[in-house]
């Protein structure tokens, strides 16, 4: 299963913050301010949002209290130039990257999967085309912008020319794992964890 199920159980077993750039958007749309507005154009078109919009939101989350357990940073960073500043941020912070999880799934698997997932829009919980109700509050599901197919491909296209280089770049520094991501959840987190030495 894919980064966000994984992260979901390491937050669970280790108790680490589980950082989600998408979150941190999403966050600031629901909030109507000048950044989630702006955010909001580049994710319902299934673009990056630029660099300088993200930043200053990750900043602020990377400070809080529960990040000193350790964290798990989740859809950051996406490109070369986003590792290096992500570098100097943790350094000035007194932070640092363990490893770089890369959970390696054909295209065509990732499309089916995000096509079938829902959000509550109620609590935000995350689920799947079954769910017309959510399970956790009893908030109506339903499929975000940005999980509809064609925005997808449009992601699958972006990743392959922007982050697909970050694979080298954390194999230069020797911080790149990877676990098939195409087995059964259970089956995938037991690699994860073997992977990042839990």
């Amino acid at each position: 299963m894919g980064k966000g199920t994984q992260a979901q159980k390491l937050v669970a077993e280790f108790g680490f913050a589980h950082i989600s750039t998408g979150d941190l958007l999403r966050g600031a749309i629901a909030a109507g301010s000048p950044l989630g507005l702006e955010a909001k154009g580049y994710m319902d078109a299934g673009q990056l949002v630029p660099d300088e919009l993200v930043l200053s939101l990750l900043k602020e989350r990377l400070a809080s209290d529960d990040v000193k357990n350790g964290f798990i940073l989740d859809g950051y960073p996406r490109n070369t130039a986003q590792a290096v500043t992500l570098d100097g941020v943790l350094a000035e912070m007194g932070k640092n990257l363990d490893a770089a999880l890369l959970v390696a799934v054909d295209p065509s698997i990732i499309v089916d999967r995000l096509s079938r997932r829902r959000a509550c829009k109620a609590c935000g919980f995350t689920g799947n085309d079954t769910m017309e109700v959510c399970p956790r509050c009893g908030g109506e599901m339903y499929q975000r912008d940005d999980d509809k197919p064609a925005t997808i491909q449009n992601r699958l296209d972006t990743y392959a020319a922007k982050t697909a280089p970050l694979i080298d770049y954390f194999k230069g520094q020797d911080k790149l794992v990877e676990v098939d991501g195409q087995a059964a959840a259970d089956d995938v987190y037991v690699q994860v964890k073997e992977v990042l030495g839990l």
